[in-house]
């Protein structure tokens, strides 16, 4: 990145030593708690079996961990899973999703009968977990990434719902190769959540293979305190030591806690148990004599105790939050013609949406000062999120930040940088968020810095996200009016702003709308549709100009969002021109506007479309330079145009 970046406080934080808990345990409790364990353990094999699918064994070295966290730490509200006031587990792991939901089965929610529909095709109990469960809040089962969105979650009840829910977070050991992990770590210790707890299911083995450092408790130890953690070694099966490690972390603050907990994957499964070669694997002919050693261990048989129930989260409150119908503090003030950066346009609709709305946040990778994000932090420096070189952790927490409702989440970075989170945001949108990201920097009209800061994919990977909406404002009023349409949008929002300044075409007052494109220049003797966005759209208004000077005349529409493409508006005016079509823009042939364009007139006749693209590669030089180098400048759309009308006058001889 070429500009500098921003200065960065040092937040220095004092130790505080965690307090002793001084809960003394019953040991009936302690029984019962084994005992839902056990019944935890039973319900994955049954339902494993009845799938013939799925991870009983990664199930398995949880159950007890479950147990605890259920019927005995986390308050929730059975009649409401997802109430804003209560505390959050979000399974990382998410392959063991089976003994998830025989957590809450056995807790009240839904009768445990139905834990034998997992995976079936008209059952909402899948392989991994979604929100199309009502006690599910993101979609897991990517390894690497929920611990972001826990960080998210835990961010925003800290800062700005400044309530005391909790947010808890199982993680694999096999995930924890994942740097994605790391950055997530980082962030929480940085941000100092004390009311996170992320929960290390170390149970040795790996998919294929024991993990890399398999039971060395004391690595993990060592590596989560150095990550600022107060990090606490258990046996992942003994229901006491996991009782004072929960009771540890609650009343630990200034720092987030690690529960490091040492397990067996299969525990409690005969000849499977610690094995290797049983991922994945439903038990077979081994269930049997596994459920008989369950049953066996159990020593209350009768259905789950009345005591043995999740505590309420009664007394626990969030503000009220209304994230409705938000708009723009105040409508754009440009004057037509004024050169402004569309990223500039998009701070400064940041800032007014956030003076209209207390509950909207942003959030950015250290390039605030580019992206222009930093504006909304000049004015509300509690609601900016500095999430620093780490963008995977940026979507991660940005999805998590949206959870329940919360807040209103931009996230920004460079366009080119998000596509190292493509995994990301594909799960954002496995987790039907609303979160919303925008891109700036796009195409070779960055100049000088070259390739690696060029986005030339990023339309293409946001258009492959099911049920997104893809902005593509070309002056400073429709990038405004893009955010706030993108805050009332459902499912993922991209918005792309470019670093050049451009002209001001539309007036303040202009009404935009998701899916309708704009016609910016049109005659009746057009014989010509140029389609373009962004510096592009300038491109074929230039080129407009210089054509009428010789006597052609050619219409231009500006589509606004690439997806939905406003198909209709095209059609008609090609229609209008002859059916000759020209789609230019800065970003590569495949997955950009003209593929958009291109698949939405696949079905029409007599229609032509030539498509001017970025095709290789670009290199650094000026903007201007490299528009014109790889082809996509007023004098290509001139030279495409020509050709048009040289292959119109051969066919009129020819006929």
């Amino acid at each position: 990145m070429s500009e500098d970046a921003p200065e960065t406080e040092i937040i220095e934080v004092p130790k505080v030593e965690p307090k002793q808990p001084t809960t003394v345990i019953d040991p009936e409790r302690l029984q019962e708690l084994k005992d839902i364990a056990n019944r935890l353990r039973l319900h994955a094999i049954r339902s494993t079996q009845a799938s013939k699918s799925g991870h009983p064994t990664s199930c398995s070295s949880i159950a007890d961990i479950l147990a605890v966290l259920f019927f005995n730490v986390m308050r929730l509200d059975m009649n409401e899973p997802r109430n804003p006031a209560s505390d959050r587990l979000v399974l990382s792991k998410g392959h063991a999703a089976p003994i998830l939901y025989a957590a809450w089965a056995e807790a009240g929610l839904f009768p445990t009968d139905e834990l034998l529909n997992l995976r079936k095709i008209d059952s909402d109990l899948e392989g991994h977990p979604t929100p199309r469960l009502n006690f599910i809040d993101v979609g897991t089962g990517s390894l690497g990434q929920g611990v972001a969105v826990a960080s998210g979650m835990a961010y925003i009840g800290k800062n700005i719902d400044k309530s005391d829910y909790r947010t808890y977070c199982i993680v694999g050991d096999g995930e924890s190769a994942e740097g994605s992990i790391w950055e997530s770590l980082n962030f929480a210790s940085f941000y100092n959540l004390d009311n996170l707890c992320v929960i290390f299911d170390v149970n040795r083995l790996g998919q294929s293979d024991p993990t890399q450092l398999q039971h060395n408790m004391d690595v993990y130890e060592k590596r989560l305190d150095a990550f600022g953690f107060n990090a606490i070694v258990v046996d992942g099966h003994n229901i006491e030591e996991l009782m004072n490690a929960f009771d540890n972390a609650a009343n630990t603050k200034g720092k987030p806690t690690a529960v490091i907990a040492k397990t067996f994957k299969g525990k409690g499964f005969p000849g499977i148990e610690n094995e290797e070669n049983w991922h994945g694997k439903p038990l077979g002919d081994k269930a049997c004599e596994a459920i008989r050693k369950l049953e066996y261990a159990i020593v209350n048989r009768s259905p789950c105790p009345v005591a043995l129930t999740p505590k309420s989260n009664d007394g626990m409150t969030v503000p009220e939050v209304n994230i409705d119908n938000v708009k723009l503090s105040n409508p754009p003030s440009y004057k037509l013609g004024e050169q402004v950066a569309t990223r500039v346009a998009y701070g400064k609709a940041l800032a007014k949406m956030a003076e209209g709305c207390d509950r909207v946040i942003a959030l950015d990778g250290d390039t605030k000062n580019s992206t222009y994000s930093e504006k909304l932090k000049q004015q509300f420096p509690e609601r900016f999120i500095e999430c620093y070189i780490a963008e995977q952790n940026l979507v991660g927490v940005t999805i998590g930040a949206m959870c329940r409702n919360r807040t209103i989440a931009f996230a920004s970075t460079f366009a080119a940088f998000l596509t190292r989170a493509f995994d990301q945001v594909r799960m954002g949108a496995i987790s039907q968020t609303n979160a919303n990201f925008c891109g700036s920097h796009c195409g070779v009209s960055i100049g000088e810095d070259g390739p690696s800061q060029m986005a030339l994919e990023d339309i293409a990977m946001f258009r492959a996200i099911p049920g997104s909406t893809v902005f593509y404002p070309s002056d400073a009023v429709s990038c405004e009016r893009a955010v706030e349409l993108a805050a009332n949008t459902p499912g993922i929002c991209f918005i792309r702003t470019s670093r050049p300044s451009t002209a001001v075409i539309y007036k303040n007052e202009e009404v935009f709308q998701v899916g309708i494109g704009k016609v910016i220049k049109q005659s009746r003797k057009d014989k010509v549709l140029l389609v373009g966005a962004g510096i592009t759209l300038y491109e074929c208004l230039s080129a407009a100009a210089d054509l009428e000077k010789i006597g052609i005349k050619v219409r231009v529409v500006d589509p606004f969002t690439i997806k939905p493409l406003d198909a209709g508006l095209i059609m008609a005016n090609a229609r209008a021109c002859g059916g000759r079509i020209i789609v230019v823009e800065d970003h590569y042939q495949e997955g950009g506007l003209g593929e958009a364009v291109l698949s939405a007139l696949a079905l029409e006749r007599d229609v032509e479309v030539k498509h001017l693209y970025v095709p290789h590669v670009p290199r650094s030089g000026p903007p201007t330079v490299l528009i014109d180098k790889f082809g996509i400048s007023a004098r290509h759309i001139i030279e495409a145009v020509s050709n048009y009308m040289e292959c119109r006058c051969t066919s009129n001889l020819e006929d």
